[in-house]
């Protein structure tokens, strides 16, 4: 990734940014070289003249695309933050599958536990020390005998949650290198099938009702 590369703003005020972050960027970064969202903004910033502050109030793993939104000053950052955890804002993605649910809609419930030296994380038992519940719910919005395509909200936000849920479900992620077996198998070649695409929050001055929302990035067709 150069660092020339603009990001693709989808609104802006003097309070925040909504854009679109691509597969394969990171949201932050400590490598030398190598773009992240943070970095991109602080540029994109820095190139009208304005004090390249950004503040990230939530994260995508890398190789998921999707739409974010960055504070552009601290007060912007602590009140986006509040709502993110405090479950104010809501989040939702697509998904394709390798499987399909037996159910059109449902919730999926586990415990997570995260291996920082792996950098993944595994459903557990209840009660495994360091565990912490995971739940999201779906929906099927398009099928066939392999593949399904699912909407789905997150209730909570723990690390790599919807790709180790639907794998742990029996229908993991196309393209998820680290926890669909089926890749390891036959390749797909493709990005890995997830995209954020739509959040909702209040705007952290004016208290309005946000929704930013981007068309479905794939299909069975």
């Amino acid at each position: 990734m150069r660092n020339s590369m603009q990001p693709a703003i989808i609104y802006e005020d003097e309070d925040i940014i909504v854009c679109k972050k691509p597969a394969g960027v990171a949201t932050q970064t400590r490598r030398i070289g190598q773009a992240d969202m943070e970095s991109l903004l602080k540029n994109y910033r820095a190139s009208k003249g304005e004090l390249p502050y950004i503040g990230v109030v939530h994260r995508l793993d890398q190789p998921v695309e999707g739409i974010m939104v960055f504070a552009k000053n601290k007060e912007a950052a602590a009140d986006l933050s509040r709502q993110i955890k405090t479950k104010l804002a809501d989040k939702y993605y697509y998904a394709m599958t390798d499987g399909v649910p037996e159910k059109k809609k449902g919730t999926l419930e586990d415990e997570l536990l995260q291996n920082g030296k792996t950098n993944t994380s595994e459903v557990v038992e209840r009660g495994t020390p360091q565990a912490k519940h995971a739940s999201l719910s779906y929906e099927v919005v398009e099928q066939d005998g392999k593949h399904a395509v699912l909407r789905i909200k997150l209730d909570t936000g723990r690390h790599h949650q919807i790709r180790v849920q639907l794998a742990h479900a029996g229908m993991p992620i196309v393209g998820d290198k680290k926890y669909n077996f089926k890749e390891n198998i036959a390749p797909s070649g493709g990005q890995l099938a997830l995209c954020s695409f739509k959040i909702a929050f209040r705007h952290p001055k004016t208290h309005r009702k946000l929704e930013f929302e981007i068309d479905k990035p794939f299909g069975l067709s």
